[in-house]
Protein backbone atom coordinates (compact mmCIF):
# COMPACT_ATOMS: atom_id res chain seq x y z
CA UNK A 1 0.00 0.00 0.00
CA UNK A 2 1.18 3.44 -1.12
CA UNK A 3 0.07 6.19 1.31
CA UNK A 4 0.57 9.36 -0.19
CA UNK A 5 0.61 12.59 2.15
CA UNK A 6 0.05 16.21 -0.02
CA UNK A 7 0.33 19.55 1.46
CA UNK A 8 2.16 22.92 1.23
CA UNK A 9 5.57 23.02 3.11
CA UNK A 10 4.83 23.10 6.67
CA UNK A 11 1.30 21.68 6.42
CA UNK A 12 2.51 18.33 8.65
CA UNK A 13 3.15 16.29 5.80
CA UNK A 14 6.18 15.21 7.56
CA UNK A 15 5.12 15.13 10.84
CA UNK A 16 2.10 12.76 10.51
CA UNK A 17 4.39 10.51 7.76
CA UNK A 18 6.77 9.74 11.09
CA UNK A 19 3.78 9.24 13.36
CA UNK A 20 2.57 6.59 10.92
CA UNK A 21 5.85 5.15 10.46
CA UNK A 22 6.31 4.88 14.17
CA UNK A 23 2.70 3.26 14.47
CA UNK A 24 2.86 0.25 11.47
CA UNK A 25 6.86 -0.74 12.49
CA UNK A 26 5.83 -1.64 15.96
CA UNK A 27 3.88 -4.59 14.30
CA UNK A 28 5.82 -4.89 10.92
CA UNK A 29 9.15 -3.92 9.30
CA UNK A 30 8.17 -3.91 5.60
CA UNK A 31 7.24 -0.30 5.57
CA UNK A 32 9.28 3.01 4.33
CA UNK A 33 9.01 6.75 4.40
CA UNK A 34 9.82 8.43 0.89
CA UNK A 35 9.61 12.18 1.46
CA UNK A 36 9.96 14.39 -1.65
CA UNK A 37 13.51 16.52 0.06
CA UNK A 38 14.89 13.33 1.07
CA UNK A 39 14.73 12.01 -2.66
CA UNK A 40 16.16 15.03 -3.93
CA UNK A 41 19.45 14.10 -1.38
CA UNK A 42 19.23 10.53 -2.19
CA UNK A 43 20.12 11.77 -6.05
CA UNK A 44 22.77 14.23 -4.92
CA UNK A 45 20.53 17.18 -5.21
CA UNK A 46 20.90 16.86 -8.71
CA UNK A 47 17.31 18.87 -9.75
CA UNK A 48 16.67 22.86 -9.00
CA UNK A 49 13.52 24.17 -8.29
CA UNK A 50 12.46 24.96 -11.56
CA UNK A 51 8.86 23.44 -13.03
CA UNK A 52 10.52 20.67 -14.77
CA UNK A 53 13.15 19.65 -12.15
CA UNK A 54 10.30 19.56 -10.03
CA UNK A 55 8.22 17.28 -12.31
CA UNK A 56 10.98 15.18 -12.84
CA UNK A 57 11.41 14.55 -9.16
CA UNK A 58 7.65 13.61 -8.60
CA UNK A 59 7.84 10.90 -11.66
CA UNK A 60 10.95 9.45 -10.19
CA UNK A 61 9.22 9.43 -6.33
CA UNK A 62 6.04 8.00 -8.01
CA UNK A 63 7.97 5.45 -9.87
CA UNK A 64 9.98 4.99 -7.03
CA UNK A 65 6.75 3.76 -4.83
CA UNK A 66 5.93 1.65 -7.24
CA UNK A 67 9.17 -0.08 -7.45
CA UNK A 68 9.21 -0.55 -3.73
CA UNK A 69 5.13 -1.27 -3.66
CA UNK A 70 5.41 -3.98 -6.69
CA UNK A 71 7.48 -5.72 -3.77
CA UNK A 72 5.12 -5.67 -1.05
CA UNK A 73 6.93 -3.35 1.01
CA UNK A 74 4.58 -0.58 2.10
CA UNK A 75 5.04 3.14 1.85
CA UNK A 76 4.39 6.41 3.33
CA UNK A 77 4.99 9.02 1.04
CA UNK A 78 5.58 12.96 2.12
CA UNK A 79 5.53 14.99 -0.83
CA UNK A 80 4.66 18.74 -2.09
CA UNK A 81 2.58 17.00 -5.24
CA UNK A 82 2.25 19.75 -7.39
CA UNK A 83 1.19 17.88 -10.61
CA UNK A 84 -1.95 15.89 -10.91
CA UNK A 85 -1.02 13.80 -13.52
CA UNK A 86 1.02 12.40 -11.02
CA UNK A 87 -1.74 11.64 -8.88
CA UNK A 88 -3.70 10.24 -11.82
CA UNK A 89 -0.54 8.13 -12.69
CA UNK A 90 -0.86 6.72 -8.84
CA UNK A 91 -4.08 5.88 -8.72
CA UNK A 92 -3.55 4.19 -12.27
CA UNK A 93 -0.38 1.96 -11.21
CA UNK A 94 -0.34 1.66 -7.81
CA UNK A 95 -2.23 -1.75 -6.11
CA UNK A 96 -3.61 0.40 -3.35
CA UNK A 97 -2.97 4.02 -3.45
CA UNK A 98 -4.71 6.27 -0.63
CA UNK A 99 -4.10 9.83 -0.73
CA UNK A 100 -4.38 12.29 2.60
CA UNK A 101 -4.04 15.99 2.20
CA UNK A 102 -3.15 18.07 4.83
CA UNK A 103 -5.02 21.38 3.71
CA UNK A 104 -3.41 24.19 5.88
CA UNK A 105 -3.65 27.79 5.44
CA UNK A 106 -1.36 29.80 3.84
CA UNK A 107 -1.73 32.14 6.72
CA UNK A 108 -0.84 29.71 9.10
CA UNK A 109 2.05 28.01 7.29
CA UNK A 110 3.98 31.78 6.97
CA UNK A 111 3.43 31.85 10.64
CA UNK A 112 4.57 28.72 11.22
CA UNK A 113 7.64 28.89 8.85
CA UNK A 114 9.60 25.99 9.84
CA UNK A 115 11.71 25.80 7.30
CA UNK A 116 11.94 29.64 6.77
CA UNK A 117 10.68 29.45 2.99
CA UNK A 118 8.09 31.77 3.03
CA UNK A 119 10.40 34.22 5.44
CA UNK A 120 12.87 34.13 2.34
CA UNK A 121 10.23 34.26 -0.21
CA UNK A 122 8.47 37.20 0.87
CA UNK A 123 11.81 39.30 1.59
CA UNK A 124 12.89 37.97 -1.94
CA UNK A 125 15.76 35.69 -1.45
CA UNK A 126 13.88 33.14 -3.10
CA UNK A 127 11.71 32.09 -5.59
CA UNK A 128 9.67 29.27 -6.74
CA UNK A 129 7.75 28.73 -3.50
CA UNK A 130 4.34 26.43 -3.64
CA UNK A 131 1.54 28.85 -2.68
CA UNK A 132 3.24 31.56 -3.56
CA UNK A 133 4.21 32.61 -6.67
CA UNK A 134 4.15 28.87 -7.77
CA UNK A 135 0.04 27.90 -7.85
CA UNK A 136 -0.67 25.00 -5.90
CA UNK A 137 -3.95 23.64 -6.81
CA UNK A 138 -5.86 21.86 -4.07
CA UNK A 139 -5.90 17.97 -5.18
CA UNK A 140 -9.78 17.05 -5.86
CA UNK A 141 -9.83 13.12 -5.23
CA UNK A 142 -8.36 12.54 -2.31
CA UNK A 143 -9.41 9.93 0.07
CA UNK A 144 -9.11 12.11 3.54
CA UNK A 145 -8.86 15.80 3.75
CA UNK A 146 -7.43 16.90 7.18
CA UNK A 147 -7.55 20.39 7.90
CA UNK A 148 -4.66 21.32 10.05
CA UNK A 149 -5.43 24.72 11.72
CA UNK A 150 -5.31 23.37 15.04
CA UNK A 151 -2.70 21.53 17.08
CA UNK A 152 0.17 19.17 16.29
CA UNK A 153 -1.93 16.24 18.22
CA UNK A 154 -5.27 17.14 16.28
CA UNK A 155 -3.59 16.13 13.22
CA UNK A 156 -1.38 13.12 14.44
CA UNK A 157 -4.78 11.74 16.14
CA UNK A 158 -4.65 10.59 12.51
CA UNK A 159 -2.15 8.70 12.26
CA UNK A 160 -3.58 5.54 14.32
CA UNK A 161 -6.06 5.13 11.66
CA UNK A 162 -3.91 5.62 8.70
CA UNK A 163 -1.53 3.09 10.45
CA UNK A 164 -4.39 0.66 10.49
CA UNK A 165 -5.21 1.00 6.97
CA UNK A 166 -1.76 0.06 6.23
CA UNK A 167 -1.66 -2.88 8.40
CA UNK A 168 -4.86 -3.82 6.99
CA UNK A 169 -3.56 -4.74 3.60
Amino acid sequence: MVVWIIGLSGAGKTTLANEVIALVRKSCLNVVLVDGDMIREVFGNDLGHSMDDRLRNAERICKLCKFLDDQGIHVVCAILSLFPQSRVWNRENLKNYYEVFIDAPIENLIKRDSKGIYGKFLSGVIQNVAGMDIDFRTPENSDLVIRNTESVDLLISYADSLARRIMEN
